[in-house]
């Protein structure tokens, strides 16, 4: 029975020590847009609250990886195509549901109707009231699904951009009515715009799109991977950095 016992424990430190040693021979990426404030670039490194969230799950995981920066349609094909692939921030959606491993929250947004502050010709106290309007949305985001689903599909209406920049350009060059964003990322796109927070106005709040987002795996990444992370991310979650960003309460 002692040979046994040893036997056993010996296979179990065996399975552990494999286990560990094939989660840090592991090589995630992970993609996701320039997004201020929760996804920047500094001096050619991705910062940003949620992108400190990301590091800091990676890290409690034991796993390394890169994060890059690329168009939200082109992150998002990476996410759904390739393996050992990390997304954020991401909304779950039930559309999206199925398609993806979900870790965990790493931002929270309450998004809705952006305008320049100049345009006082455009009053909106409801959705509908936006119909009237063209709008930047990002090419697979959860905006363009939702804005579909509600009625915005005359030709012309949505305007299609790659990502958050390409939106924000859109609007600052007087190409569109609306834009759609968080109220606390309107300081910081301004910022990386080099103009006056005063220059843009936060119109109106879509409420179903007050959401927490997402770091996701595409679902062709390890099962163990994505179990090691999802633990990672329960313990991040009880860190203050992790209610600070979560909050919204920015340094």
């Amino acid at each position: 029975m002692v040979l046994v016992s040893r036997w056993l424990a010996m296979v179990a430190v065996a399975l552990f020590t494999g286990s560990s040693a094939a989660l840090q021979a592991s090589k995630l990426q992970v993609v996701t847009e320039l997004s201020p404030p929760h996804q920047t670039l500094v001096d050619g490194e991705v910062a940003g609250y949620s992108t400190r969230l990301v590091q800091a799950v990676l890290q409690q995981a034991g796993l390394a990886a890169d994060i890059k920066l690329y168009p939200w349609a082109r992150a998002y094909r990476m996410a759904l195509q390739q393996p050992d692939t990390l997304i954020y921030n991401i909304a779950r959606s039930a559309e999206r549901e199925s398609l993806f491993h979900w870790i965990g929250p790493v931002a929270a947004y309450q998004l809705g109707f952006v305008r320049l502050a100049h345009r006082q010709d455009i009053v909106l106290h409801t959705l509908a009231d936006a119909q009237q309007y063209s709008i930047a949305v990002q090419r697979h985001d959860i905006a363009e699904t939702f804005l579909t689903a509600h009625g915005f599909g005359q030709p012309g209406q949505l305007v299609l951009a790659a990502d958050i920049t390409e939106s924000w350009q859109l609007l600052l060059n007087g190409k569109v009515d609306l834009i759609i964003d968080d109220p606390n990322a309107l300081s910081a796109m301004a910022t990386h715009f080099s103009i006056k927070p005063e220059h843009v106005t936060f119109a109106f709040a879509i409420a179903p799109l007050q959401q927490q987002t997402y770091l996701a795996a595409s679902k062709a990444t390890s099962s163990e991977i994505v179990a090691a992370l999802q633990q990672a991310h329960r313990e991040v979650a009880a860190t203050a950095l992790y209610r600070q960003v979560m909050r919204s309460e920015f340094d």
